[in-house]
């Protein structure tokens, strides 16, 4: 239970994952941010307008997926590390997610890691397809993984493996 261990429960995710047919066209964002705090960047970051605005401040997030593109502009503007894409048409097995990274070492594209759940739980094994870092990111990756399709909606960080 989210107060609790911080992790969401079903129901919490059930109102932020899109609906399967907006998923079935390509990627789009996900914001695990169920608390409400004074936080705001998402919306300033979004091109398309696909998040917010915020009528107050402490509002949570809402996207509008059938604006959202995927870009991941939005994923290392979240101080909270809360947004995520997820591509289910990246390949028939395979679903991309892009998530926000704030560790060191930076995994190398093409490197086996290990998926991780929502509760720190490893759940498979994924690969890194890119990498993304910018000095406008301030030190917030953007890691793209290839993780089995069934686990895009479970895997939401990952394990570097040792070599």
């Amino acid at each position: 239970m989210l107060p609790v261990d911080g992790v969401p429960t079903p129901e919490d995710l059930a109102g932020v994952i899109p609906p399967p047919e907006r998923l079935a066209r390509g990627p789009v964002v996900i914001a695990e941010c169920f608390q409400p705090i004074p936080c705001d960047p998402c919306t300033h970051s979004c091109p398309r307008g696909a998040i917010g605005p915020f009528t107050d401040i402490n509002e949570v997030p809402r996207v509008n997926h059938d604006l959202c593109n995927g870009c991941g502009l939005c994923i290392a503007r979240c101080p909270g590390l809360a947004l995520f894409v997820v591509d289910m048409t990246f390949s028939e097995q395979e679903a991309l997610v892009k998530l926000p990274y704030e560790f060191l070492p930076l995994p190398a594209e093409g490197n086996a890691v290990t998926g991780i759940n929502r509760g720190g739980e490893a759940v498979c094994l994924a690969r890194v397809v890119k990498v993304v870092v910018t000095e406008k990111m301030d030190k917030t990756a953007v890691v793209w993984l290839a993780v089995p399709r069934h686990l895009a909606m479970e895997v939401r960080h990952f394990q570097i493996n040792p070599a």
